[in-house]
C-alpha cells in the first residue's frame, strides 16, 4: 500500500477521426513510443488474422527486452482501434488520423498515457557487440548494499538494454545511451537519472566502473556477467494452487447498481457438499490488480481461496475495475469506489444458494482493509471482516511512518530523512487539504519548488512526474481518510493481523489504533506475528527487494489463523 500509484495527468489529444465508412488495414505491424514515468518505451503491436479472418497478435516492448505479450482481444471498425492484454491488465483504444496516418488514443496499465502507433517497425537500433547477458552489481549505501542488474540482448532490431533494482521493486526499466567505444562502456537510467561509466576486462566478464546518481557520491561498482542470455529467470512458486482441485471453481460476473459500467468478473470457489457455506470476500491492495492479486510471480489471493475452500469455507475473488475481464475506469477510482464494488460482491454472494447468508465476510489486505472498512459500516448483510495489514493509523502518518522505514530499508541515512521529511509533509498536506486533483496539483507545485527539489536531491525533470503521482482523486482520498471514523462503527467480529517487519503498514502503531478505534466491539482479535514482512512472507528483514526473492507467498501461520478464525464463527 504504497503513495506511489503510477498514475498520470490528464492530457488533452486533438486528432481528426477517420469517417466511418472508411477502412484502414490493421494486419501487420505497428509501433509507438509510449513517455512512461520511467522513461521512453518504444512498443510494437503486430496484428494477424488467423483462419478464420479473426484478429490475433502480440505486443513487444522493446526497451524491456526480448520477447512478446500475447494480445487477448483485438478489435478495428470505423476508425477505432483497441486492444486488451489481460494478464498484464494492459488496454488501448486509439481513433484514426487520416492527416497523420497513425493511431491517436490511451495506452491504459494502471493510469492513462497518450500513445500514437505509427505504420511499421521502428528504426532498428545500434548493435553492441560482445556484451549479451545478464549483468550483476550492486552499491552500498548506509550499510545497505543495493542489487543492480542490466539485462543485454542483441537481435535483428539492434541491441535491447533494460535495468532492474531489485531491492526498489523497480524491474525492466529503460536503458538510454548504451555504448562500447573499445574497452569503454556506459549507460543511464532515465527513471533515476543514474549513469554508469566502466572498462570492459581483459575476460570480457566484467565492467568496472563509477555509478553516479543526482545528490549521491559517486560510487565504484563493479557489474559481472552472470549468464549470455538476457531472460528473466523464472522463481519458484510453491504454493502456487495447480489442478485437479478437490472444490467447484465458477467463473462468475456481477454488476454495481451504483458505478455505471462497472461489471466485476472473478471466480467463486465452491467447497465439495451441498452448503450452505460461510463465504469470505477477497479485496486487493494498491494498484490495478487482478483476482489473484498476482505480483512478482506470486498469487496471494489464489493461495488464500485454495486454502481456505479446502476446509470448508467459500471464496470469491475478482478482478478489480478495470482489470483482466472486469469493465470500468481504474485509475479515476478511489478506495471509496472500491468499497461500492465490495459491497456489491456481498449482494452477488446473496443470490447463491450455496452460501451461507449469515457467514458472509471481507479479507482485505493492505489498501483492501481499508476498502473493508468503508464497505462494512451500516452493511447489515456482513458478518466479519479480516484486515491483513490494513490500516489503522490516519493515513497522513500512515504514509509518512512508510515512507521513512521504506527510505531506512533503501540506505537512506538520518541525514537524508531529516533533508526530505519536512518537504514530503508539505506535499502530503498539500494534497490532503485540496478541493479537486487540479488543486492537488497546483499546491504539490508549489511545495515542490527549485529550492525544494534541491534539498531533496531531486532533478528538476523529476518535478512534474511527483506531481502526477501524487495529485489525483485516490491519493486524496487516501490522505484525508481516518481509520477510526469507520472502524469504531464496525460491530461484526473483526481479524486483524500484522507482520512483524512490515515496512509498508508499521505493525505496533497500527495495531494499537485499529485496538483503540474497536475498544467497543466485544469480538476483535489483533495479531501481530514475528518475522513476517507486509505480503505476509517469512522474511529476513522485511525490505521490499526480499519479496521476488522469496519463494514461500504466505506463511501457513497466517493461512491457519485466518480458517481458525473463521470457523470458529461460522461452522
Amino acid at each position: 500500500m504504497t503513495l506511489t500509484r503510477w498514475i498520470t495527468g490528464i492530457l488533452a489529444l486533438l486528432a481528426v477521426a477517420l469517417p466511418a465508412h472508411a477502412q484502414v488495414t490493421i494486419v501487420g505491424n505497428w509501433h509507438g513510443v509510449l513517455q512512461s514515468p520511467v522513461g521512453p518505451m518504444t512498443l510494437v503491436v503486430t496484428i494477424r488474422e488467423d483462419g478464420t479472418g479473426a484478429l490475433r497478435g502480440e505486443m513487444a516492448s522493446l526497451d524491456q527486452g526480448p520477447g512478446t505479450m500475447p494480445i487477448t482481444t483485438v478489435t478495428a471498425a470505423n476508425g477505432r482501434f483497441a486492444f486488451t492484454i489481460g494478464p498484464a491488465q494492459i488496454a488501448y483504444e486509439g481513433e484514426w488520423v487520416e492527416a497523420e496516418q497513425h493511431w491517436s488514443g490511451w495506452f491504459t496499465q494502471g493510469g492513462k498515457i497518450p500513445l500514437t502507433f505509427r505504420k511499421g517497425l521502428p528504426p532498428a537500433r545500434p548493435v553492441v557487440e560482445g556484451l549479451n547477458g545478464v549483468w550483476h552489481g550492486a552499491v552500498a549505501r548506509n550499510g545497505v548494499s543495493r542489487r543492480l542488474v542490466l539485462r543485454v540482448s542483441t537481435t535483428a532490431r539492434g541491441t535491447i538494454v533494460s535495468f532492474d533494482s531489485p531491492d526498489l521493486g523497480a524491474m525492466g526499466l529503460p536503458v538510454a545511451g548504451f555504448a562500447r567505444r573499445g574497452g569503454e562502456v556506459g549507460f543511464w537510467v532515465p527513471a533515476s537519472a543514474a549513469q554508469f561509466a566502466g572498462t570492459l576486462s581483459a575476460d570480457g566478464e566484467s565492467l568496472n566502473g563509477i555509478w553516479q546518481l543526482p545528490g549521491q557520491p559517486d560510487v565504484a561498482v563493479t557489474f559481472r556477467r552472470t549468464t549470455t542470455s538476457a531472460a528473466r529467470e523464472v522463481r519458484e512458486r510453491p504454493q502456487t494452487p495447480t489442478p485437479p482441485f478437490p472444490y467447484r471453481a465458477d467463473d462468475v460476473t456481477f454488476t454495481n447498481p451504483v458505478a455505471a459500467g462497472v461489471t466485476l468478473a472473478g471466480t467463486l470457489t465452491l467447497p465439495q457438499g451441498s452448503g450452505p457455506f460461510p463465504a469470505a470476500i477477497l479485496l486487493s491492495g494498491s494498484g490495478a490488480q487482478d483476482r489473484d492479486e498476482t505480483m512478482l510471480g506470486h498469487k496471494p489471493f489464489a493461495v488464500i481461496a485454495d486454502h481456505l475452500t479446502r476446509r470448508g469455507i467459500a471464496v470469491l475473488r475478482y478482478d478489480d475495475r478495470g482489470v483482466g475481464r472486469s469493465t470500468g475506469d481504474f485509475p479515476a477510482a478511489t478506495s471509496a469506489d472500491f468499497a461500492t464494488d465490495a459491497r456489491a460482491a456481498v449482494r452477488y454472494l446473496l443470490t447463491r444458494p450455496e452460501i451461507d447468508r449469515g457467514g458472509i465476510g471481507f479479507i482485505g489486505h493492505s489498501e483492501g482493509g481499508m476498502v473493508a472498512q468503508i464497505a462494512a459500516v451500516n452493511n447489515e448483510h456482513l458478518q466479519f471482516m479480516i484486515m491483513l495489514a490494513g490500516p489503522g493509523t490516519d493515513l497522513m502518518q500512515l504514509v509518512q511512518s512508510q515512507e521513512r522505514l521504506l527510505a531506512v530499508s533503501q540506505g537512506a541515512s538520518q541525514e537524508d530523512l531529516a533533508r526530505m521529511a519536512p518537504i514530503m509533509r508539505e506535499v502530503f498536506e498539500a494534497v490532503a487539504t485540496s478541493t479537486s486533483a487540479e488543486d492537488a496539483r497546483v499546491r504539490v507545485r508549489g511545495v515542490l519548488t527549485s529550492d525544494a527539489l534541491a534539498t531533496m536531491k531531486a532533478p528538476e525533470s523529476r518535478r512534474e512526474l511527483l506531481v502526477q503521482q501524487m495529485a489525483t482523486d485516490w491519493a486524496r482520498y487516501l490522505l484525508q481518510f481516518t481509520p477510526a471514523d469507520f472502524l469504531s462503527r464496525i460491530e461484526v467480529p473483526v481479524l486483524a493481523i500484522n507482520g512483524a517487519l512490515d515496512h509498508q503498514v508499521p505493525p505496533d502503531e497500527n495495531l494499537s489504533a485499529i485496538t483503540a478505534a474497536l475498544a467497543r466491539n466485544p469480538d476483535v482479535t489483533v495479531r501481530r506475528i514475528d518475522g513476517l514482512n507486509h505480503l505476509f512472507q517469512t522474511a529476513r528483514t522485511g525490505a521490499i527487494g526480499e519479496y521476488a526473492d522469496i519463494t514461500e507467498t504466505i506463511a501457513p501461520v497466517v493461512l491457519t489463523m485466518v480458517t481458525e478464525w473463521i470457523t470458529a464463527r461460522f461452522k
